[in-house]
């Protein structure tokens, strides 16, 4: 071979070289996450669905890749941010945030992890808990079935009050349910309970400005991601209308509500991320079956409490797993 043309062979591999070795890196995974909340407000559970990713071997951006897909509060839009997750496509969707049927809508091919509040089987998103089947599994922290239990809170919060409002959101689809739930325990305690409806921003306002002519002495704010996404404006109004309000998650209470019970959201977000994870390394949703968050919490915000001149018993502040000075 003459020395020139050697050269050129040299050359032409010196070349070739990195090219071949970067098409054998393996691509990470992406992983769709569809939510009807918001960043800002949602980045506490953002870190836990990490975490739980990082519990078995996934963290960003080293091998994995997140899509986040918000709705920012406007449900409506869930339908075409899950079809543009589907067409990517992606290897998983962590749907949550209220978007657990719509993602199921969108593909019976890639796999679901669901995060919800109701209960998955009623809600037709599985055939059982124990056997999911198809391509959907998930997480149920059951908030939006603690309805009455926090009516009973509130009515030891406020034992005086003889009007009790439920602020509810007709349009979700966990919003009906809810409202008949607390129905339903009102009559069975003989609670006077009127529903106002908080669907839109103009009608929480509303809703607020009619606590006081209707002689409402203490709120119930149902579980609803429209809310989650309004957390800071709901506490902002229950203080300036000086209400007595129960919410369904701690976050709630930290940013200045006066009460919370429910189940830990950022517990379902870790356990979210790891069932993704699972199913990153090769399990299929199928095989996997729903998980339960296990974990209630009652949080009392004592500073807000003394903002509104409400004395917290001692019977309540014994059952609070937090008690915010």
């Amino acid at each position: 071979m003459r020395r020139r043309e050697f050269i050129t062979l040299l050359g032409g591999a010196a070349i070739a070289w990195p090219v071949a070795a970067q098409t054998q890196q393996p691509l990470s995974p992406v992983v769709g996450f569809l939510s009807g909340r918001s960043p800002a407000e949602a980045a506490g559970a953002v870190a836990a669905f990490r975490k739980g990713l990082s519990e078995i071997g996934f963290v960003e951006p080293q091998n994995v890749t997140i899509d986040f897909r918000w709705a920012e509060g406007q449900l409506d839009r869930l339908p075409a941010l899950a079809r543009k997750l589907v067409d990517r496509p992606v290897a998983v969707i962590a749907a949550l945030g209220g978007s657990d049927s719509i993602a199921k809508a969108a593909t019976s091919t890639i796999p679901i992890v669901f995060g919800t509040g109701g209960d998955p089987v009623a809600n037709g998103l599985v055939a059982s808990l124990n056997k999911p089947g198809g391509n959907i599994t998930g997480v149920t922290f059951l908030t939006a079935a603690l309805g009455a239990k926090r009516l009973g809170l509130l009515r030891d919060l406020v034992p005086a009050a003889q009007v009790i409002a439920l602020l509810a959101n007709p349009n979700y689809y966990l919003g009906p349910v809810q409202i008949r739930d607390v129905e339903e325990a009102a009559r069975a305690l003989g609670q006077t309970l009127v529903v106002l409806d908080g669907s839109t921003d103009e009608k929480i306002e509303a809703a607020f400005a009619a606590l006081a002519p209707q002689h409402v002495s203490a709120l119930l704010v149902s579980s609803d991601p429209f809310f989650d996404t309004r957390r800071d404006r709901l506490v902002a109004l229950a203080l300036q209308h000086r209400v007595p309000a129960i919410y369904q998650f701690r976050e709630y209470a930290v940013a200045g509500g006066l009460m919370s019970y429910g189940t830990s959201i950022t517990e379902m977000y870790r356990l979210v991320g790891l069932y993704v994870g699972r199913i990153l390394k090769g399990e299929k949703p199928a095989d996997l079956p729903v998980m339960q968050v296990a974990k209630f919490e009652l949080v009392i915000n004592l500073k807000t409490a003394k903002a509104l001149g409400v004395k917290i018993s001692d019977n309540l502040l014994s059952l609070a797993d937090e008690v915010i000075e």
